[in-house]
């Protein structure tokens, strides 16, 4: 039996599920792994395991931009690492505002393991490709938005693991995540050279953007807002009908982020209409809200997302030798295409259009 294995059967004999049936789910692009627990019951739970020496250290609030390159990616982004604090702290701030996080069963946060809450299989993915309606579940994932957003922002969450800092999303991590692209395309993409001036100017052209997303950060955002970690719950209606998981990076962002990353999403095709349809919802409910403005920085925000995930995606194939993230890239040259042709943008569409041949962008 492995190390790991064992703190594993202490923490549940610990919490008293040591008779648990224990299944693995399939893992996704982290360090993350989950099994669901059934009791003698039949009553299910989640353990969730992310062991703290998987990652580079989570960032320290009073960390310079060159102290966090220092200290690895997760500082750069404001990652958390993966850290149990993390998630029971947003879980709690979540659930404290009416939304529906998984409730904290036990914990041990030193070695990273937790049991939660199990919300069950009915991602909004999984449900409508099973013919569910989508415009009513995108209707109740902006409102829970809606509820995020209309609440103050605290600069530390507290919760069953302990304090948890809500750090912004700021230049740094912004940018760093645009860098992805310049640093992995090239890798997939042995056609694509970037040279130093192109990768200077690169910076140049997005800092309005990165500018205007740490001025406007002022929500909580979850960061991975999206249909596959967005669970249908029966029985519940509104926002609290949305089943909230994946959470432990959020940042203080600006609102847009989250609803950039449910209708322009990389794994599912979200129709322009529906687009449409659940962003009037937002503005309906957030009536004092400057839509230009706010559209401005949906536009360019959603624009270096979408930069900075064709970055992630140009990794995880040519250096995790995961090919299955190709089926997703021309989703997000498309979406990256179209935002490039909003007003604020020109520059960035100037260089692409310098830099990387139209159909490499596609």
């Amino acid at each position: 039996m492995s190390d790991c294995e064992a703190l594993r059967l202490n923490f549940l004999r610990s919490a008293g599920l040591a008779e648990a049936v224990r299944a693995p789910l399939p893992g996704d692009a982290s360090t993350r792994r989950y099994e669901r627990l059934t009791t003698a019951s039949g009553a299910t739970l989640m353990l969730m395991d992310q062991a703290p020496a998987a990652e580079s250290q989570p960032c320290d609030p009073s960390w310079t931009p060159e102290q966090r390159h220092a200290h690895g990616w997760n500082a750069v982004a404001r990652l958390s690492a993966g850290r149990i604090e993390a998630f029971a702290a947003v879980a709690a701030h979540l659930k404290s505002l009416g939304l529906s996080a998984p409730e904290i069963v036990a914990v041990d946060a030193p070695n990273g393991l937790a049991v939660i809450e199990d919300f069950g299989d009915a991602l909004f993915a999984n449900v409508i490709n099973e013919g569910a309606e989508e415009a009513p579940l995108y209707r109740a994932a902006v409102e829970a938005l809606a509820v995020l957003h209309a609440a103050p922002t605290p600069d530390v969450l507290s919760g069953a693991a302990g304090d948890w800092p809500l750090l912004t999303y700021d230049q740094t991590a912004l940018q760093g995540g645009a860098d992805l692209f310049v640093e992995w395309l090239p890798k997939l993409i042995p056609s694509l050279a970037f040279n130093d001036d192109a990768v200077a100017e690169w910076r140049v052209v997005w800092a309005p953007i990165t500018a205007a997303g740490e001025a406007g950060a002022v929500v909580m955002a979850h960061r991975d807002y999206h249909a596959e970690n967005l669970i249908r719950l029966d029985g519940k209606t509104g926002a609290a009908s949305v089943g909230l998981i994946d959470f432990q990076d959020a940042v203080k962002a600006h609102p847009s982020w989250d609803l950039h990353s449910l209708l322009q999403d990389a794994r599912r095709d979200v129709s322009p209409a529906l687009e449409a349809l659940a962003l009037d919802h937002y503005f309906a409910l957030r009536p004092d809200t400057d839509r230009e403005a706010f559209m401005a920085a949906y536009a360019g925000l959603a624009a270096l997302n979408e930069a900075r995930i064709l970055g992630i995606f140009a990794r995880l194939i040519a250096r995790d030798a995961k090919p299955k993230y190709a089926a997703f890239m021309p989703r997000m040259w498309a979406h990256l295409n179209a935002n490039l042709k909003a007003p604020g943008l020109e520059a960035v569409a100037a260089w692409m259009d310098r830099h990387v041949p139209e159909d490499v962008r596609r």
